[in-house]
């Protein structure tokens, strides 16, 4: 397994392991069209990264980092084909995405949206170091109903 960061031929990937778990359990909302359809231009482009972990070079999960300002990213759109799921995938993209916004992007803050049907990914988003938080008045998600942060502004000193 290894993880690499988004190249255009993987725009594929980033969207087909997204689509599936959103299809499977929600229905895909004009925000997930934005950045599935146009990874490049809508995350890549405004400053952020997208990571792949690879098995014999097929993608089988996904993570990106959204630069949201100068100080704070979403770790958003994390998807791992279910043959994978229970074997680290996850926490080493969560990881990724936390390592490059700390080190790269040079953010004090990291934060999610996600659903509280997703108690698994919540358990990995807790292992990786995030708290929860009130949810914000308004997010661009009307499955979101958990919102969670992981303050990065002691590891920048």
């Amino acid at each position: 397994m290894t993880i690499v960061p988004f190249s255009p031929d993987l725009a594929p990937a980033f969207s087909a392991l997204n689509r599936a778990w959103i299809e499977q359990l929600f229905a895909i909302e004009p925000a997930d069209l934005k950045v599935l359809e146009h990874p490049g231009s809508a995350i890549i482009t405004p400053g952020g990264a997208i990571f792949f972990a690879l098995d014999a070079g097929v993608p089988v999960g996904t993570a990106a980092g959204i630069a949201v300002d100068s100080t704070t990213v979403e770790l958003a759109k994390m998807a791992v084909d279910p043959v994978f799921r229970g074997q680290g995938v996850g926490l080493a993209l969560g990881q990724s995405v936390i390592d490059w916004a700390r080190e790269t992007y040079r953010a004090e803050m990291v934060f999610l949206l996600t659903n509280s049907r997703l108690a698994g990914a919540i358990r990995l988003y807790e292992r990786l170091g995030f708290v929860h938080r009130p949810l914000p008045a308004h997010t661009d998600y009307a499955r979101a109903d958990v919102y969670m942060e992981l303050s990065l502004a002691h590891a920048n000193h």
